[in-house]
């Protein structure tokens, strides 16, 4: 039987990962090696001046066995490879994490950032987001599907499967789109707000404005046109 893998970035506790393994364990024995807490825009960064700890973790999937680590989700696949899954997983699968990892965005994405570990690994992974607007229905709809659609495709040297679910509802959802680019595009026009301290210091508080426009063919104009976006992406750092 595979292994599967799963991370996150969200967190062990959040309600993406728990639904992602239930829908792995169609596809194989999983295994989940996750932050104890939220790790979000870590992008592919691991711990070196520090050891890190993993330990036992209650899941709500029957038949998972999950780990809680205190490190980055890219520490969590390096333990989960190299020292917790027996010879190592099959799979790695991140996510399914809570807001849109897309377009400019993906550079800071520590759900894409432990895809990315995985790739290294040489390991066959994919990426899983949807919008944070807690609507489920066309992640619901189409998981199960495009696991299996993408667990026999293969991939290339340091590549991810990128998937990406809209947050509308299944009626207003247009379908998978596939073959999807990394759009150069920016998702959010961010800009920091300033802050002055009694103390003389100045605090700077990032803000984000959504934009709505996006280059044809790319995963950002798929989320834009409720569709579901699938593509590959290459980490070349």
């Amino acid at each position: 039987m595979k292994k599967i893998l799963i991370t996150n970035d969200d967190g062990i506790n959040s309600d993406g990962i728990a639904r992602l393994a239930e829908a792995a364990g169609k596809y194989g024995e999983v295994w989940v090696v996750a932050p104890e807490s939220q790790r979000s825009a870590a992008s592919h960064s691991i711990s070196l001046s520090h050891s890190v700890e993993a330990w036992k973790a209650d899941f709500p999937v029957r038949g998972v066995r999950a780990f809680a680590c205190d490190g980055m989700p890219a520490d969590c696949v390096r333990i989960g490879v190299l020292n917790i899954v027996p010879g190592g997983p099959d799979h790695v699968f991140s996510g399914i994490n809570h807001g849109y990892n897309l377009a400019s965005d993906i550079q800071y994405s520590a759900t894409a950032g432990a895809a990315f570990e995985a790739a290294f690994q040489k390991i066959h992974t994919i990426a899983f987001s949807e919008s944070a607007s807690g609507d489920h229905e066309v992640t619901d709809r189409y998981l199960d599907e495009i696991i299996a659609e993408l667990l026999v495709k293969p991939l290339g040297t340091n590549q991810i499967w990128n998937v990406n679910f809209p947050g509308c509802g299944l009626a207003e959802c247009r379908g998978i789109l596939r073959g999807r680019t990394v759009s150069t595009d920016v998702f959010y026009q961010d800009h920091y707000t300033e802050t002055e301290l009694p103390d003389g210091r100045i605090r700077y508080t990032v803000e984000g404005v959504r934009r709505w426009e996006a280059s044809q063919g790319t995963d950002l104009k798929a989320i834009l046109d409720n569709c579901v976006s699938i593509g590959i992406a290459t980490n070349i750092s």
